[in-house]
């Protein structure tokens, strides 16, 4: 249902906006200057009874459950893996690590970590019943999106993945001093072919939803690559 109504509130942006002469855009990165399209996810797990929030424990680091913390560290495991269907575009890729903008910041991830209340880390722990996943950009599909989490975030619970001890530092401006923690594809074709090669994803998405995946990103790889952009002009045209 959240699928259904992320997909009615984008088309009804759009259309609102062009009954007004406007085009919306959740493009991840449309403005160089200006900080991009994002697409958190807040998640927590709940009991069959929909009442009791198994991610909540007054006891626990932060407030969570070891049941949350494994999760988060299916998470953190399997981003390298997600990060094509968090971030399914070229232009995707130039949101993840871009530079500061002139807001202050891009309040968008460059590495695999996580945190407290501190939005400068791919994923925040803003209460003590939930998480937030702030890799995701304006152009995933919700649908893929949800199934990555889930996919990513059962292999954490059954294999009782540990994500390591959170970071309490700003990302943006410590970051550098960090030297073990790992970072997330520069770009679309390293992202694809990570999704490509994940026993995890294939295991718990399926081979053919993978396998169609893969090549339709690699067809848009492709085009891209097959076009000549005007950085490559002003750049390279005197070679």
């Amino acid at each position: 249902m959240t699928a259904d109504r992320h997909v009615f509130f984008k088309y009804l942006v759009k259309q609102i906006a062009e009954d007004h002469g406007y085009r919306a855009t959740f493009m991840p990165k449309p403005i160089i200057n200006l900080t991009g399209n994002g697409c958190h996810a807040h998640v927590s797990l709940w009991d069959e009874t929909g009442k009791k929030n198994l991610f909540h424990d007054p006891q626990g680091e932060l407030g969570l459950s070891p049941l949350a913390y494994h999760f988060l560290g299916g998470i953190m495991h399997n981003a390298e893996a997600l990060c094509s269907i968090f971030n399914p575009t070229v232009n995707s890729y130039k949101r993840i690590s871009a530079p500061r903008t002139t807001s202050g910041a891009t309040w968008a991830p460059g590495s695999i970590t996580y945190g407290g209340n501190n939005r400068t880390h791919m994923i925040r722990i803003p209460e003590s019943d939930r998480l937030e996943l702030r890799l995701m950009d304006g152009a995933a599909n919700p649908y893929l999106m949800q199934a990555g989490i889930i996919a990513a975030g059962l292999d954490g619970i059954v294999n009782k993945r540990d994500p390591g001890a959170r970071l309490d530092i700003d990302m943006f401006a410590e970051g550098h001093t960090i030297t073990d923690c790992k970072r997330l594809p520069l770009n679309m074709l390293d992202a694809v072919r990570l999704t490509d090669k994940s026993d995890v994803l294939r295991e718990r998405m399926g081979d053919e939803l993978i396998d169609c995946y893969v090549k339709l990103r690699m067809e848009e790889w492709r085009r891209y690559c097959g076009s000549i952009s005007q950085w490559e002009l002003d750049n390279t045209l005197d070679c």
